[in-house]
């Protein structure tokens, strides 16, 4: 199959690399003006004017980030299969409809309000209590759009520093970890989940994700399981969908945010899982059997942010596998990740700190279970 891309980044790149040994071939549409990918046919189309030579060229259609605009793939869909569909991208890429299904299928968030200007900003930090985060209903991702209240006060700058003529306000959750849950939903309904990964951000990027967890219940594992499960089938699902959540003292669970693709949180299944969430993707939209998501040692996804370190120092470390991404240095972006494995825990987080220590800038590995 000739496997069409919305998007032409990493995510794309990473998920070609996965679908050549399937025999898939790839046709990128990137309409930033921007590609990174690297990899495969790459069409720039800042205007909408190639999608007809796009469709022409591809089988089917996924895509590689959900910043996009509802009318071009409900317009796609009328012409090529596309997976996941469009319901999921418009839920996804609007916080306010996305706590809204979250709301309808009972699953748990924080508390929150819907406000739409700094004066009623001002009344939700006042009625949740301080502090809060504010973000904006759409766009923003990497903690870009959003701003955290400390009081009242400063309400209206946040508002003016926002920038965006709807937020939502939610609740500071007193949160153990930040966690994820990545499944897949094939074409026929069934669902396979990833054990669940920890999560560390640091300035509203994440720097590292360690799966399995060391200490996690089952139960707990189960539970996020259930939620999303329920959002694939609610949506009928077809790919991968990850699920951020935050893990409370008591155990319980927070949704915070889906996203309609691969994930940055998942890319330790590349080298720590049976099979990688980008394979499975990939398989799941060709309606092919799914792969078992066994992790096959503790894992660490360590992210390579605005620079590099020397390729042959981190290589060195024993079990170590570097994803590089083509990409020039830029204070805060993506340019790559390295995957850790090891037999135990311990000795996974020595690899992980001797990791950090040859990266520029990247932030002390702390862990919930250390």
């Amino acid at each position: 199959m000739n496997i069409g891309v919305l998007g032409a980044g990493q995510l794309g790149r990473m998920l070609a690399l996965a679908g050549y040994p399937l025999g898939n071939r790839f046709t990128f549409l990137d309409t930033t003006g921007h590609p990174s990918a690297g990899i495969g046919e790459v069409m720039v189309d800042t205007d909408q004017q190639h999608l007809e030579d796009f469709l022409e060229k591809v089988d089917l259609v996924t895509y590689e980030f959900e910043h996009l605009p509802v009318s071009l793939v409900r317009a796609i869909e009328e012409r090529k299969p596309v997976y996941p569909g469009s319901e999921a991208i418009r839920v996804c890429q609007h916080r306010a409809e996305e706590k809204a299904l979250f709301d309808r299928l009972t699953i748990p968030t924080p508390a929150y309000r819907l406000v739409d200007s700094a004066e009623s900003l001002a009344v939700a930090v006042r009625e949740l209590g301080v502090p809060v985060v504010a973000k904006s209903v759409t766009e923003g991702y990497d903690g870009k759009g959003q701003a955290v209240i400390k009081d009242p006060a400063e309400a209206a700058d946040a508002w003016r520093s926002i920038g965006h003529p709807r937020l939502i306000v939610e609740a500071f959750v007193d949160f153990v970890r930040e966690v994820s849950i990545i499944a897949v939903r094939g074409r026929d309904g069934e669902v396979v989940f990833y054990p669940m990964a920890e999560n560390v951000h640091v300035d509203g990027i994440l720097r590292y994700s360690v799966a399995p967890m060391p200490d996690l219940d089952a139960a707990v594992q189960q539970t996020a399981d259930g939620y999303i499960r329920a959002l694939l089938d609610e949506l009928d699902y077809v790919g991968v969908l990850t699920l951020e959540l935050f893990q409370t003292r008591d155990g319980g669970l927070l949704a915070n945010e889906m996203a309609p693709r691969v994930h940055n949180s998942g890319h330790w299944t590349q080298d720590g899982a049976l099979t990688s969430q980008f394979e499975n993707h990939l398989r799941a939209i060709q309606g092919l059997p799914l792969g078992s998501t066994a992790a096959r040692a503790p894992t660490c996804m360590v992210n390579v942010i605005g620079r590099e370190g020397e390729a042959a120092k981190l290589l060195a470390i024993d079990d170590a596998h570097l994803h590089r991404y083509d990409k020039g240095e830029r204070p805060g972006r993506k340019l790559a990740h390295v995957n850790l494995m090891a037999p135990t825990h311990e000795a996974l987080l020595e690899k992980v700190r001797a990791c950090a220590a040859l990266l520029p800038d990247a932030p002390a590995p702390r862990f919930s279970f250390e």
